[in-house]
């Protein structure tokens, strides 16, 4: 069953490279295209793609809102934010937008095509970069007053797995760490979202530093 794409950037020259780079792919198949963010959404809403490749500056209506809206339009498209831009609080606002990876315009196609795969998967591209810029942004804003309450209904094993989460570690480096399976590692992490209320590990991480729960190292 192929991936099915939405490529959504400003430029022409752009959507039919991405498009080339994509179909390049036999189980991907670029199912539409969009100019601004308003047909982004659009696209999101009539097509019901597996994802959303989304550029973030764009006339209309930028990557950011549109993001936004088709993640809580609850079409289940899950976006991957593609731009020329590597300003910590673009990475920051597209995460917390409910983008599920971000990956920088300059990126080998390789890379391009190895992040669609995680994303369209249902998992979360969430690069030591990526997460790197997302802690610095939290080191600039300020503490939360408090804990979050829903943290309490973590267990100790499940707060281990939360805190290994957030330097974005993988399954297997967190099964190593613990000296348990990989396959404990994915029960712990499926408890530790369902418990949260939270749809992936990259805005597992945003939660865990928004609520507290680990603080940004202060140079």
């Amino acid at each position: 069953m192929s991936v099915r794409i939405v490529v959504a950037d400003d430029q022409p020259l752009v959507r039919v490279g991405l498009r080339k780079i994509l179909e390049v792919q036999p189980d991907f198949e670029v199912v539409g295209e969009a100019a601004n963010g308003e047909e982004a959404v659009d696209a999101a809403r009539r097509l019901g793609p597996d994802l959303v490749l989304m550029d973030i500056r764009m006339p209309v209506l930028d990557g950011l809102e549109a993001t936004r809206r088709i993640v809580q339009g609850g079409s289940g498209s899950r976006v991957l934010v593609l731009t020329t831009f590597g300003r910590n609080e673009y990475v920051y606002e597209a995460l917390r937008a409910g983008a599920s990876g971000f990956l920088l315009k300059d990126a080998p196609p390789e890379e391009l095509l190895a992040a669609v795969d995680v994303v369209s998967r249902g998992d979360a591209l969430l690069a030591p970069a990526v997460t790197r810029a997302v802690i610095e942004e939290f080191v600039r804003r300020p503490p939360p007053v408090e804990r979050a309450p829903r943290l309490d209904q973590l267990t100790a094993r499940e707060e281990e797995v939360l805190r290994l989460l957030t330097r974005g570690l993988s399954n297997a480096e967190i099964a190593r760490e613990l000296v348990v399976t990989e396959a404990t590692v994915r029960t712990h992490v499926a408890h530790v979202l369902r418990k949260l209320g939270l749809r992936d590990r990259v805005h597992t991480v945003i939660y865990a530093y928004e609520s507290g729960f680990v603080e940004p190292r202060r140079q």
